[in-house]
């Protein structure tokens, strides 16, 4: 089971090594981003996704929830 939810940040690159992509929300959550499009690889972009939580996904950066994107636009 998964919870759609919809999200604005600003999209960062964490952990070490090969790293990973995630969101950090305007509130301040941190969520990972699960097989980020290309579009969204780029630290600094402000975005709002629409996605889902992915319970059933681990990863090796435990950073935060894992957001699976579904839609994305950019914003100013």
């Amino acid at each position: 089971m998964s919870d759609s939810i919809k999200v604005e940040g600003k999209i960062e690159r964490k952990g070490l090594g090969p790293g990973t992509w995630a969101l950090v929300s305007n509130s301040g959550e941190t969520y990972e981003l699960h097989k980020a499009p290309k579009e969204l690889q780029k630290a600094g972009l402000a975005v709002k996704i629409e996605g889902q939580i992915r319970k059933d996904v681990m990863t090796i950066a435990m950073i935060g929830p894992v957001l699976e994107v579904k839609q994305f636009e950019l914003v100013d």
